[in-house]
């Protein structure tokens, strides 16, 4: 297998399993979507999935958070970088061909003037991809269906109110809810389609546990893989390469691809 072109292996290198799963997965969604420059990367983070999982590099990454933005900086990916407010983007109109914003809407309290902030900095005929969880996403979450099996149903109800919490998610909303959404905007859903099955969403719910270590990695070393070679992460890729490679016919999340209407 060629590593360099491995979306999962360019992510797990550098990510928690979990994270290096969900990613890739959506990776592989954009792989061959065309992308019109310049790009925007709405919510870009740490900038670590604009550096190596889109077909090219964002020109332009924005995000609220100064943290993130700082490792972004390191990455040396985008052409600028900005902290600002997606509720008032300081672009004029039409200036990008391309917006993407890969699982940062949900997490957006009011995200009616972001949506409208993307319609009015987008070119005619260009493209806004998203992804967000689905209306699926908490029923489908393994140890809250797990404890609804066995009687449980007030326990698993308050861990998944726990799980939403912690994932910080506001909307699941199905497509529908999405269009109009969008057209309140003023954007068009073009297409959508779902990902990460049942099965993918349990090993993400675990790997949120199971990576506590990477996160200590990260405090103490600025890094979440301390050595990240084959090796190392023989066992850990051949874990959760089988959720990679599946193609479920349903999904627990939505890619989203709208256009200015």
């Amino acid at each position: 297998m060629d590593r360099s072109s491995d979306l999962l292996w360019r992510h797990l290198r550098d990510v928690p399993a979990f994270r290096a799963l969900l990613r890739a997965t959506e990776a592989r969604l954009y792989a061959l979507l065309p992308f019109s420059p310049p790009v925007l990367d709405l919510g870009c983070g740490d900038g670590h999935f604009g550096a190596v999982a889109l077909p090219r590099p964002p020109d332009v990454g924005l995000d609220p958070q100064k943290g993130p933005l700082r490792e972004a900086v390191r990455r040396n990916a985008y052409r600028l970088l900005l902290q600002a407010d997606g509720r008032s983007l300081p672009f004029p109109d039409r200036a990008f061909g391309t917006v993407v914003s890969n699982c940062v809407l949900e997490h957006i309290p009011d995200v009616g003037p972001v949506l409208k902030e993307v319609a009015r900095v987008l070119r005619p005929g260009g493209y806004f991809y998203f992804t967000v969880p689905g209306p699926d996403f908490l029923p489908s979450l393994s140890i809250g269906r797990a404890l609804d099996r066995v009687g449980l149903r007030l326990l698993g109800d308050r861990y998944r109110r726990f799980f939403d919490r912690i994932s910080r998610h506001y909307y699941y909303d199905d497509p529908e809810g999405w269009r109009k959404r969008l057209a309140a905007a003023g954007l068009h859903l073009l297409q959508w389609r779902p990902y990460l099955s049942r099965r993918a969403l349990a090993a993400v719910e675990w790997g949120h546990y199971f990576g506590l270590p990477a996160l200590v990695a990260k405090k103490l070393t600025d890094r979440w893989i301390i050595w990240p070679s084959r090796a190392n992460l023989w066992l850990t890729e051949r874990a959760i390469r089988p959720f990679y490679d599946e193609t479920p016919r349903e999904g627990i999340c939505l890619f989203m691809v709208a256009t200015v209407e």
